[in-house]
């Protein structure tokens, strides 16, 4: 028990000490897990502790992660991403896995060994590549849709990985094996031949076609137990209400069918990810989600960890020069062949850079393969070990990447698209930088209004599809200036800055409050901090882009306790006074180089004015005495008919 408790110590001392430090520094939460494993490595050496069979023992994790994948395969999804998922995302799959293998035969290795090798490479790493893309804000830009296309289909790629690793199997490392175990066997002085059970199986003695009736009718029952069984059985449990009981019937059904799929011989990734697709659209996916996503972080940062105390380093010190030419050989080839394929898709040349760049190292999943590949003697140990350390220093080289593309790259096809951005033909007193969800409801309900606003907007898929509905758009940067002037922002009254990127707001804000003080400018923040920002920038009209419905949703909820409808109205505007208000004198106090919890000055003001909102606008007859306002809603019938009577009272005394 000492020791189990020591172990585990150990392991979650590391990762809560080194998985926070590599995100604040950008490095994300794999490369996290992968330093505290290399830190804990001696420690584990010297207490004995067997790292491979706690490896074993964590790959469960991936089994979690496959049928969370799976749950957010809807079918629905799959069918708008079609094109670059089958397209994009397939084609790079293939492609890299034959431009790997035919490097790695160039090399001297056999062709399974090149094609296994190409698979451990040809995925990138999803936890890197979405965290980096949603902290930069690149998720809904062109590259960030065609990165995640790529990112889904590799996910779905390993499934079939799984399938054929075992099948390329070098028969010469098999019986090696095989022999090394029957003498290490025959050491311990029993027979051979005889007792030397290596494992439960349901599959054990049948012939080839019992075996695939047998693997036939497992999968079956895992598509119609996800279908028909799941909802009974969770409602069964539902009535218990009891939390902890649901989380161990998701966990029941994980390993169950992980030991299902064990019993006939397939993978039980393979088989928990095909159940995860089948609960795609139960209402108990959500459910599943919550319940299961703890256990698969823990067990998965586990892995990883493992996989950082088992480098090699007398092997990479003894071969660093070797080892990195591979690791940007291999990494040049998947950008090559990204830039080719958004050549081929007709993504822009710096959003094509961008995908390139931000996918081409290995991922996490390369760690996976790679333990599968020495189990089922498709590769060499000798190999892996190399392979183990070139995946991991192209993940540590991928920020690097993504400050080379934004410092080098994207400047310069920033310059060339100055070439590219259509022509302004019209302009208006109204331009809107920006049509997503949030530009797109402003530039409506000007046009509702008989406005024309000038719409640009640097999406070229976003605008093909506003042009085919009939919106006259413009394809550009908004925060160029010459487009600005083009756009004819020196004869407008109003500029709306609706774009996604906070820095590119701010900066926008600055450059047209300097050179044109006298339009006036409506922008989107992205939070309360931002807001501060702004208001520095010399923006006085600023919509948070959450706020209003926040704000709707409370009124909502002051009807829904009982308020009046005008009672609950009057009461939400005057928050929304207030918070204005509160806005314009905390931004005085607004410190952007600390913290708003280590501003003691902004604590202080805050503290202030929650008191003052407190006495003044909520206090009975306070607020709501101080202002009448009428004309929004007409009186409820009852209302009507009791003034009325009171009316008929009145005069009644008089």
């Amino acid at each position: 028990m000492t020791d189990f408790l020591l172990l585990a110590f150990i392991f979650l001392t590391a990762g809560i000490v080194a998985v926070p430090i590599a995100t604040r520094l950008g490095l994300g939460s794999v490369l996290g897990y992968l330093i505290a494993g290399i830190c804990i490595s001696p420690l584990l050496a010297g207490i004995g502790v067997d790292v491979i069979s706690i490896q074993h023992f964590a790959e469960f994790g991936v089994v979690m992660m496959l049928f969370l994948v799976g749950l957010e395969l809807e079918p629905s999804l799959l069918w708008r991403m079609r094109s670059k998922l089958l397209g994009l995302g397939g084609l790079q799959v293939l492609g890299s896995v034959g431009l790997i293998a035919g490097a790695a035969v160039l090399l001297g290795q056999p062709w399974t060994v090149g094609v296994a090798i190409g698979f451990v490479f040809c995925l990138s790493s999803t936890a890197i590549v979405l965290q980096t893309l949603n902290e930069k804000g690149l998720m809904k830009s062109d590259a960030g849709q065609a990165s995640f296309a790529v990112l889904l289909f590799q996910d779905i790629a390993v499934i079939p990985m799984l399938a054929i690793i075992p099948l390329l199997a070098l028969p010469e490392l098999t019986e090696a094996v095989n022999t090394l175990s029957t003498i290490e066997f025959d050491g311990g002085g029993h027979a051979s031949d005889e007792g030397h059970e290596h494992g439960l199986s349901l599959v054990a003695g049948l012939t080839g076609w019992q075996t695939g009736l047998a693997t036939i009718a497992a999968v079956g029952v895992v598509i119609l137990g996800g279908t028909y069984l799941t909802r009974p059985i969770f409602r069964f449990i539902a009535m218990a209400g009891l939390r902890e009981l649901f989380t161990a019937t998701a966990l029941f059904f994980v390993v169950g069918i992980a030991l299902l799929m064990s019993l006939v011989g397939l993978s039980p990734a393979l088989g928990t990810f095909l159940a995860g697709v089948v609960l795609a659209n139960s209402e108990y996916r959500h459910e599943l989600q919550s319940d299961i996503d703890p256990f698969r972080g823990l067990l998965l940062g586990l892995f990883f960890m493992t996989v950082g105390a088992s480098i090699d380093f007398r092997l990479l010190f003894a071969s660093l020069g070797v080892i990195i030419a591979l690791t940007l050989g291999m990494m040049a080839i998947k950008t090559g062949v990204l830039l080719i394929l958004g050549r081929i898709f007709r993504l822009e040349a710096g959003d094509s850079w961008l995908v390139g760049l931000g996918l081409a190292q290995a991922g996490e999943f390369g760690f996976v393969l790679l333990s599968l590949t020495v189990a089922s003697n498709a590769i060499p140990q000798q190999t892996a070990d190399y392979l183990l350390l070139i995946v991991a220093l192209s993940m540590l080289l991928t920020p690097g990447f993504f400050v080379l593309h934004e410092r080098l790259i994207e400047p310069r096809y920033r310059k060339t698209q100055q070439k590219t951005a259509d022509d302004i033909d019209e302009v208006s007193d109204v331009i809107i930088a920006g049509h997503g969800r949030f530009g797109g409801i402003v530039n409506r309900m000007l046009r509702a209004a008989g406005y024309t606003p000038t719409v640009l907007d640097y999406s070229a898929s976003q605008l093909e599809l506003l042009r085919t509905f009939g919106f006259k758009v413009f394809f550009g940067d908004a925060t160029r200036p010459d487009l600005l002037h083009a756009a004819g922002i020196a004869e407008a009254k109003l500029l709306v800055i609706a774009i996604d990127e906070r820095e590119q707001i701010t900066e926008l804000v600055r450059y047209v409050r300097k050179t044109y003080p006298d339009v006036h400018i409506i922008a989107r923040a992205v939070n309360r901090p931002h807001v501060y920002e702004l208001y520095a920038a010399g923006c006085r009209d600023i919509v948070r882009e959450t706020f209003d419905s926040g704000v709707r949703t409370g009124r909502s909820a002051y009807e829904a306790m009982g308020m009046h409808p005008f009672d609950a109205e009057r009461l939400s505007r005057k928050f929304v006074e207030y918070d204005k208000y509160a806005i314009s004198q905390l931004a005085e106090t607004y410190d952007p180089a600390k913290p708003i919890h280590r501003n003691a000055a902004y604590v202080a003001r805050s503290r202030a004015l929650m008191e003052e909102r407190e006495n003044e606008v909520f206090a009975s007859g306070g607020a709501f005495a101080a202002r009448i306002d009428r004309g929004w809603s007409p009186p409820k019938k009852e209302d009507v008919d009791a003034a009325k009577a009171k009316g008929a009272k009145l005069k009644q005394s008089d």
